[in-house]
């Protein structure tokens, strides 16, 4: 790859730092000079090595509120991506999970896409995101989306290639948008986890992120107050977990948005990850493999993607109380809970950031870029 060359990162927003803006501190390490284009940016949220290069805002970072509201702007912001002038670039990448694939690249310019999911909320989850929206939203979704997801599928075939960071997601991808996509499973930080040392394994399960209805943490909160087993949830945001506190059994604890190092040590010494959600890929089961730990998963999305089934953890098949209850049943029986971390800890090597530079590098190769 050319030194020279001048490289264009589109990403939807940049308000904090998970998943997504962690591929993008990824891709800047590959192309230390790319210049990055979003709809809002909020740099006092973002790590040094994003704010190190130019970010560059849509006329979406203009209107009211922008930064704290951005999502209410949803219908606006096909525009606004095509109003971004990238005349002169090389090579465009985008990040797409909101709008940000909908750029006009130059014609010499290859544009690969990057897709950690076509948006949710116009697809597979628009019923749900529908019925759990505010009055208004629920009443303009049909209005609009009919003419948000024309656009999405338009601007689907202006992009020369596509990435997806897991086998779920390429599957909506060649649904929705009628494409093929190489999976390129995105960078998790491996190297910050560590397996417990013999002796200082607890005896409680974990569950770990936010709090977010999807992720189905009431399931295991449920599961485990008619197990009468020592469950840990780690995460907020605090109104939530005052609501999941009222259902839980006196064996489950809260911890709300503990530090990185707790979370580390929790994930080290627990005797399995619970993961009852379907994600599109899923970080937190790679950050408990590398830990030495098991993981019970709902047997849907990404996960299927990494976590091995006999071998670093189990599956159940249904999202319900009752499989999540057996599950952990059979998992007790299974001998998982003892045995040494060597398997998941070399499970967890595969999703390193240096695979996921490599798979990008693949992806630009099969587009001449």
């Amino acid at each position: 790859m050319s030194e020279t060359r001048r490289v264009a990162i589109i990403h939807y927003w940049l308000v904090g730092m998970r998943g997504g803006e962690r591929v993008i501190e990824s891709l800047c390490r590959m192309f230390p000079g790319a210049d990055i284009f979003t709809h809002v940016a909020d740099p006092s949220k973002l790590s040094a090595t994003l704010t190190r290069h130019r970010i560059t805002e849509s006329r979406i970072a203009r209107l009211p509120m922008a930064r704290r509201h951005y999502q209410k702007y949803l219908p606006l912001m096909p525009r606004a991506l095509e109003e971004i002038d990238l005349s002169g670039y090389d090579l465009v990448i985008s990040s797409e999970a909101g709008p940000a694939k909908g750029v006009i690249a130059p014609p010499d310019a290859p544009h690969l896409c990057y897709c950690h999911s076509p948006m949710r909320y116009l697809w597979d989850q628009y019923h749900v995101y529908r019925d759990g929206a505010g009055r208004v939203t629920r009443a303009m979704m049909p209005l609009l989306a009919p003419s948000l997801r024309q656009w999405d599928v338009t601007s689907a075939a202006r992009v020369d290639g596509f990435a997806a960071n897991s086998n779920h997601v390429a599957d909506r991808i060649r649904k929705y948008w009628r494409r093929e996509a190489e999976v390129v499973a995105p960078p998790v930080a491996v190297q910050d986890f560590a397996p417990a040392r013999p002796g200082e394994l607890g005896d409680f399960y974990l569950w770990a992120g936010e709090l977010a209805p999807y992720k189905r943490p009431d399931l295991a909160i449920e599961a485990f107050r008619r197990l009468d087993k020592p469950l840990v949830v780690i995460g907020g945001p605090d109104g939530t977990v005052a609501r999941l506190r009222s259902m839980a059994g006196p064996r489950t604890h809260f911890l709300g948005k503990a530090p990185f190092e707790v979370l580390k040590d929790h994930l080290a010494r627990c005797r399995a990850l619970i993961f009852p959600g379907e994600e599109d890929f899923g970080i937190v089961p790679i950050e408990a493999m590398a830990s030495g730990r098991p993981v019970i998963a709902y047997g849907r999305g990404g996960i299927l993607d990494s976590v091995v089934e006999g071998e670093t953890g189990l599956f159940f098949r249904e999202q319900s109380v009752e499989a999540l209850v057996e599950a952990v049943e059979r998992f007790e029986a299974s001998g998982l809970a003892d045995a040494g971390p060597e398997a998941c800890v070399a499970r967890a090597g595969h999703f390193t950031e240096e695979a996921f530079q490599q798979g990008i590098r693949r992806s630009l190769a099969a587009i001449g870029a």
